[in-house]
């Protein structure tokens, strides 16, 4: 067995918990890790490469592949100081620290000299900062976006995958609709790279389990803190969850398998809030404070109104151009089936659900 091949099975066992679903056997929580995306002496820049997503994508690279350069770009310098710390260039020479803001065009395309890939991560993703600054987010997430892709465009980079959100599918906050129309740019970019140009495709997940920004951290925060009972927004509210690791595989296995065009949705379970906030802290009361402005009570991530372009693999979904009829034909030689009209994928409705150990062994993972 490969080495590559190796890590993919002790990462499938490691991520295997149990979901609580409607049909009689308990799916385990996928691993994304196949098809293989090879990296080995490949130039890979990653955008807002300091956050919680660009760390782990750096461990995972680190781990598997041995790449000619990857390229961390951000804006925070201080971040690209700790990172350093942890992986310095003395030990991992191919890495390259690059001070940079999506926004500014010109950065991007010195950035991108002779780059293979583009993970593009950077973005405003708080919904209530977003709603409060709309400018700074527009200019970040749309405006970057198109500079993202222009400066790609002209450096000749191979392939290109954006990440959205869940929020991006009827979207009704402002960082929603900014990711919207970022993805509609990732995805529209195809018709002016040509035949034998870039590739641009979009992934779409839902909520990092125990990311910075996640409400994981935020309850064990006020529970150290000495809460007497957690803020639960509603009752009813349901969230999609993956892992980092996750995510990672998922976005380099998409990255392979694109042809241009697309929008990746990984098959992930959901549950709701109040038991997450059980799991987090068992013994404290909970107590309702509202839906805050932007937020939605149920997540989508594929609208009804997708469903015609919309084909399922075994652990994911595939939103295609309408138009791309050939893709589509690709998608099905490979095992792909179309989805039933009418079809949407929410987390309310989501029949894959984490039962109480499910949720406790995703917690540890997050924590590992």
């Amino acid at each position: 067995m490969s080495p590559r091949a190796t890590i993919a099975r002790k990462s499938a066992v490691r991520e295997e918990v149990h979901i609580a679903s409607v049909s009689p056997i308990s799916p385990a929580l996928r691993d994304f890790s196949q098809p293989w995306l090879d990296l080995n002496d490949r130039s890979v820049l990653v955008t807002g490469g300091t956050g919680s997503f660009g760390k782990h994508f750096l461990k995972t690279v680190i781990a598997q592949y041995k790449p000619r350069r990857l390229i961390i770009f951000s804006r925070d310098e201080l971040k690209q100081f700790e990172m350093a710390q942890d992986f310095p260039p003395e030990k991992y020479p191919f890495i390259r620290y690059f001070i940079g803001d999506v926004r500014d065009r010109d950065r991007l395309d010195l950035a991108l000299r002779d780059v293979d890939y583009v993970v593009h991560a950077a973005a405003m993703k708080q919904v209530p900062t977003a709603e409060y600054n709309p400018f700074e987010c527009i200019r970040t997430n749309v405006f970057g976006a198109e500079n993202v892709v222009t400066a790609c465009l002209r450096r000749g980079v191979k392939r290109v995958v954006a990440l959205s959100t869940d929020k991006a599918a009827n979207p009704v906050n402002l960082y929603g609709a900014s990711k919207l129309a970022s993805d509609k740019i990732f995805v529209a970019a195809n018709n002016l790279a040509g035949a034998d140009g870039t590739r641009f495709s979009v992934v779409r997940y839902g909520n990092v389990f125990g990311s910075r920004g996640s409400v994981v951290p935020f309850f064990r925060k006020l529970a150290a803190e000495g809460a007497q009972s957690l803020p639960i927004t509603d009752t009813r509210m349901t969230r999609f969850w993956i892992t980092l690791t996750q995510g990672v595989n998922f976005v380099l296995s998409s990255m392979e398998m694109m042809r241009g065009g697309e929008i990746y949705v990984p098959k992930i379970p959901s549950t709701t809030i109040p038991q997450l906030a059980s799991l987090v802290s068992p013994d404290l009361k909970q107590h309702v404070v509202g839906i805050r402005p932007g937020e939605k009570l149920h997540e989508t991530m594929i609208p009804a109104d997708d469903a015609h372009a919309t084909v399922e693999l075994d652990d994911r979904y595939v939103i295609l151009q309408s138009f791309a009829s050939d893709a589509r034909d690709a998608y099905l030689r490979r095992g792909g089936r179309p989805v039933p009209e009418g079809f949407s994928y929410s987390s309310d409705s989501n029949p894959e659900r984490l039962d109480a150990r499910g949720l406790q062994t995703l917690l540890q993972l997050a924590h590992a």
